[in-house]
């Protein structure tokens, strides 16, 4: 039998894997060189996990004490960089890769927060911080609107894998089945979300003023080629 510690390095090291490797791809879909896309995929892999630990205050962040971490995003990357034919053969890789990775730090984010004394509540918000850190700076630094922002129910799966972790501890249940539930339960939401377009409510715009935003997109888009 696991222990906890070990159990919720194993998680924290799978998400940083395959968000790592959502950052890899994105990087080379915008034609970044080699450095550029190990960069995206530190970011990627590391950044949900480092806000987390700055925030419950265990410092200094694991993913800048431990190289295991910064290991895990370099071999990503490189794997990403000379296979990536064959990773691309992949669905939509960034978009399932990424909703892995969301998954299983939504999950390591709560239990970790548990761990270090937070109410339910905070601990599962702060499971989805954890979820959603690493993929929101990846989109900016690529001048993007991060998709917690405009995605299919992006924060709303991190939220609910946390809350079912959560709702495992208050039941008394071991960490195990707790964080499996949670993880399938957000991975399964973003999975749905992503095949059959469920998103949350928007604002209605007329009909000229999405053009108006379409050809503004489209403008800069262009600039930046």
């Amino acid at each position: 039998m696991i222990s906890l510690e070990v159990f919720l390095r194993l998680l924290d090291l799978g998400g940083t894997f395959v968000f790592a490797i959502s950052g890899a791809v994105a990087a080379v879909n915008r034609r970044l060189d080699i450095f550029g896309i190990l960069v995206l995929s530190f970011v990627a892999g590391t950044v949900g996990g480092i806000t987390r630990d700055l925030l419950i205050g265990a410092v200094p962040p694991a993913a800048l004490k431990n190289e295991s971490y910064l290991l895990t995003t370099v071999i990503a990357g490189l794997l990403t960089f000379f296979f990536y034919k064959g990773i691309d053969r992949l669905r939509a890789p960034v978009l399932w890769f990424d909703a892995a990775g969301l998954s299983f730090f939504a999950v390591a984010g709560t239990e970790k927060a548990l761990e270090f004394g937070l109410n339910p509540l905070m601990a599962a918000l702060l499971g989805m911080v954890t979820g959603i850190g690493g993929g929101m700076v990846r989109d900016l630094l690529l001048i993007e609107i991060p998709q917690v922002l405009r995605s299919d129910l992006y924060a709303v799966a991190a939220l609910a894998g946390a809350a079912m972790v959560v709702l495992g501890q208050m039941l008394g249940l071991p960490p195990g089945p707790s964080a499996l539930a949670g993880g399938l339960l957000c991975f399964g939401l973003r999975f749905m979300a992503i095949r059959h377009g469920w998103s949350l409510p928007v604002a209605h715009l007329s009909a000229r003023r999405r053009a108006e935003i379409q050809g503004e997109v489209e403008r800069k888009e262009k600039e930046r080629r």
